[in-house]
C-alpha cells in the first residue's frame, strides 16, 4: 500500500531535510563503504564486528535516505495553513484525551524544528483520522489499536509555526 498523502513542510524544514538527504547520498555513503572496504580487508567476514557494524550502519543510512525521499517527494512546501480553528496537517491541537489534556502536532515529525519538544500524531493515526476537520469544542470517539474507546474534546487549534 503506498502513502500518497502530501505532508506540508515550511521551505526551511525542507531545505533542512534536503541537505540531510544530500549528505547522506554523497559523503555517508562514500564513508560507509570505506568502512566496508576496511573491514573486509581484515579477512573472515563471518566474525568481522567491523564489518558487521559497518554494514548495519549502511543499512540504516539506506533506511533514511529511503524515508527522506518519500517524504520531500510527497512534500507541500510553502507557508503554514493559515489558522482556521480546523485541525488539520500542521496544526498544533491542545485536546482533553480519556480526560487528561494533551498537546500535540498534527503531521509528520519532520516539520519540527530540532529542540521543538511536542507529540506527533500522523494525519492518518487512528487519534489523527478521529480529529481531522474537527474544530474547538467538537468531540469524537475512537479506537485505539488496543481496542479501547477513547474520547476527545478539541479545546484548541493554532497553526505550528516551527
Amino acid at each position: 500500500m503506498t502513502d500518497t498523502t502530501e505532508t506540508w513542510l515550511s521551505q526551511e524544514a525542507y531545505d533542512r531535510l534536503a541537505a540531510e538527504l544530500e549528505q547522506l547520498t554523497t559523503e555517508g555513503r562514500a564513508e560507509i563503504a570505506g568502512r566496508i572496504e576496511e573491514a573486509r580487508e581484515e579477512g573472515d567476514l563471518k566474525e568481522n564486528g567491523g564489518y558487521h557494524a559497518a554494514k548495519d550502519d549502511q543499512a540504516q543510512i539506506e533506511a533514511r535516505i529511503s524515508q527522506l525521499t518519500q517524504l520531500l517527494r510527497k512534500a507541500k512546501v510553502g507557508e503554514a495553513p493559515q489558522a482556521s480553528g480546523k485541525v488539520e496537517a500542521g496544526t498544533v491541537v491542545r485536546a482533553t484525551i480519556a480526560g487528561d489534556k494533551s498537546t500535540f502536532l498534527i503531521g509528520n515529525r519532520e516539520i519540527m524544528e530540532p529542540g521543538d519538544d511536542l507529540d506527533v500524531y500522523s494525519e492518518s493515526s487512528p487519534l489523527g483520522t478521529a480529529i481531522m476537520n474537527l474544530k474547538i469544542g467538537d468531540k469524537t470517539e475512537y479506537q485505539a489499536p488496543n481496542g479501547a474507546t477513547i474520547a476527545v474534546e478539541i479545546l484548541d487549534v493554532e497553526t505550528y509555526r516551527g
